[in-house]
Order: C-alpha cells, then structure tokens, then sequence
C-alpha cells in the first residue's frame, strides 16, 4: 500500500491531485487514543453506512466521488483487494473548523455537564432529566477539532460564529440538525435510537456548504436499541460505546491504552455488523 498523505485516528487520505482517497482503516479510537487492537470490518462498515446514508440524504450536498474500484488510480491496482469496500474518492474541499454534533437524547459528556451545571455547551436544559432522557428537542452542541492525542472541545454557538462566520455558522448548524431528524426517523422505525452524532463540513471551490467525512457511523453516532431503552439507565449500544466501557473498568488512562481481549474485539465487530444489518436490511458483504 503506498503511504497516505495524512492520518486521521481512522482514515487514511491519498491526495490524488483534484481529488482525495479515503481509506476507512479498522482502527478504532476511544478517549482520544488510538488503540492497539484493530475491529475487523470495521472499516467497511464505515464506508458502506456513511454510502447507504449519503443515498437516503440525497437532498443535501456531499463530497462523494466514486467507490468503483476501476476508478482507482493505476498506483492502487495491487491495493484493490485491501481496499475493498472501505475507501471513496471524494472531492477536495475547505474543511471547517468545527465537529458539528447534534444530541437527541443526554447522554456522554453532555450528561456530566448537565449534572454540573444544568446546561450544555451554553444552551440551558429543563430541571429534573435523568440519564439517556430524550430532550425536549434535539440541541446543537458543537466542537473544536483536536489534534490526535488532544481533546475536543466543546464550545457554544456563538463560539462557533466566531469560528466560522455567522452565515455558515447557521448554515451548519440548521443542516445538523436536519440530517439529525430525517435520519432519527428512518431509525427509529428499524428499531434503532440515534442519540446523538457529529458531521463534518467542508466549503467546495463554490463556496457552497458539503457533507464531508463519515455520516451517522457506530463511530459517529450513539445507537441504542429502542427494545431495550430506559430512562435513568445507560443503554446497551451497537456502537463504540461498549469498547469505551471497557476500557473504563480496565484501564486508569495512565500511559497508553491496553490490547483489548479477543471476545471484546469480536463483539464489537458483530455490534457494528449487526447496527449496519438493522438499518440497511442487508447483510455486510465483507
């Protein structure tokens, strides 16, 4: 495999001249560390999920290209069958500054702030919500994009104005929150509660906003198995959230982070297969 461009905690990009290749890996990252076990699959159902969701979103603008494997450049032709699956080529854009998350439900650090303060990322909450609540409406909390190995950090909106201007701001925020409710519906009738996800936003030669990066992933996203949801509870999960949870009951954060077991790795593959299983009504052919 030739050596990427860049790295992402995930993703290796190829910087093919007027357009990139995105390499969805099957590392797996949590508290801002990249682990040293690897989730097979995993990459493929990133790849294949943010597809099938850029399809049903169809409306809004996004960064695809192609996942033909004939439209790969000659230097990948030995790399075909490593890349299977898990890579798109995608167009070059400006990407913004900003990880644009939108919550449904209180959950993560959302919840640790509410429990704090009552409020989160600037925007006040009604009194008396419990763990896993839906929130009266979905919210907008964005946040920083940090470097491998440093923290996000979660900021208000006007924060985000600051960042990014007042127009694409608003411009990102009411898109979040959008995409938010159209997929959360499709969700919930497969059975599957979104409750919370990030997007990414990149600006093209236009100016124009695009959906960028990977869309309403296990990696991205918060799935809860709506059979089993209750309030005052932590949820079962079909995302990384279990492989987060184990590393809380077996790793102090001192130093790097462990090799996780092979039943752990194993049942994070099926988690992942199965939420793709759920919401596609296909099985991963990989």
């Amino acid at each position: 495999m030739l050596k990427p461009s860049a790295q992402g905690k995930v993703r290796n990009i190829y910087d093919l001249g007027d357009r990139l290749l995105f390499e969805a890996t099957d590392r797996i990252s949590a508290f801002d560390y990249i682990l040293p076990s690897l989730i097979p699959a995993k990459g493929q159902v990133l790849t294949q999920l943010s597809l099938f969701w850029f399809k049903l979103l169809k409306d809004v603008p996004n960064h695809l290209i192609s996942t033909d494997p004939t439209d790969l450049p000659a230097e990948f032709a030995a790399d075909k069958a490593a890349l299977a699956g898990r890579f798109m080529i995608v167009k070059k854009l400006k990407m913004l500054p900003v990880e644009c998350i939108v919550r449904g439900y209180l959950a993560g650090s959302a919840l640790k702030e509410y429990q704090r303060s009552g409020s989160v990322c600037g925007i006040e909450l009604v009194a008396g919500l419990e763990n896993s609540a839906k929130l009266p409406q979905p919210i907008y909390t964005p946040s920083t994009k940090a470097e491998i190995g440093e923290h996000d950090e979660n900021i208000n909106y006007q924060r985000s104005v600051e960042l990014l201007g007042a127009d694409y701001a608003s411009q990102v925020r009411d898109l979040t929150l959008k995409i938010y409710q159209t997929a959360a519906d499709y969700a919930a009738d497969k059975g599957i509660i979104i409750a919370d996800t990030k997007f990414e936003f990149g600006l093209d030669e236009e100016g124009k906003v695009v959906l960028a990066d990977e869309v309403l992933t296990p990696d991205s996203s918060r799935f809860w198995p709506a059979q089993q949801y209750q309030v005052g509870l932590s949820q079962p999960s079909f995302d990384k959230q279990y492989v987060r949870d184990w590393l809380d009951a077996n790793w102090d954060r001192q130093g790097q982070p462990p090799v996780l077991p092979d039943a752990v790795i194993t049942e994070t593959t099926n988690k992942y297969k199965q939420v793709y299983r759920m919401l596609t009504g296909e099985e991963l052919p990989y």
